[in-house]
């Protein structure tokens, strides 16, 4: 016999799959009393369509270039309280980052220079420890290969000058 599942069920198994941690898809299925397969087909419906729209991907605020960045703030300039709150919600943005942006361009954009001198000294970290064990592994060589020389001289030396 055929058991059809109403759409809220579904989805609510589909959560519980999608959440379920480091459980099999078996162990959520024996639970919700599905079988296995019935919630890997929903499964593979829910990919089919989550493939079929168009990802919603809001820049990130720090992703925002410059002229963005202007643009933004003469749109919402003059927008006070509620009206400045739903714009920013709009554009995926918080008010602070306005108030912050408005601050960087009255400096003249040191702020931008800080950031790029921030990652370039980052990146100059990241190198300089790298370099840093790379010295430590050669030196961790350099010191077995002379404990190795003179192990060999101790045996040559042991053995009388006898070649083996």
């Amino acid at each position: 016999m055929k058991s059809t599942y109403s759409e809220a069920f579904k989805e609510q198994a589909l959560t519980k799959v999608f959440r379920r941690g480091n459980r099999s898809v078996r162990s959520v299925a024996d639970e919700l009393n599905v079988k296995y397969f019935t919630l890997k087909g929903w499964m593979k419906q829910r990919a089919r369509a989550s493939e079929q729209m168009p990802p919603v991907r809001q820049k990130r605020p720090q992703d925002w270039n410059l002229a963005e960045r202007l643009a933004a703030l003469q749109d919402s300039h003059g927008l006070a309280g509620e009206a400045l709150h739903a714009w920013c919600r709009e554009q995926g943005l918080f008010a602070h980052h306005l108030v912050q942006w408005r601050a960087e361009f009255c400096q003249g954009g040191d702020a931008e220079e800080r950031r790029s001198s921030a990652r370039a000294l980052r990146a100059l970290e990241d190198e300089n420890q790298q370099l840093q064990r790379e010295l430590a592994r050669k030196e961790k060589a350099l010191a077995e290969a002379a404990a190795l020389l003179v192990l060999q001289k101790k045996y040559q030396a042991l053995l009388g000058g006898e070649a083996v």
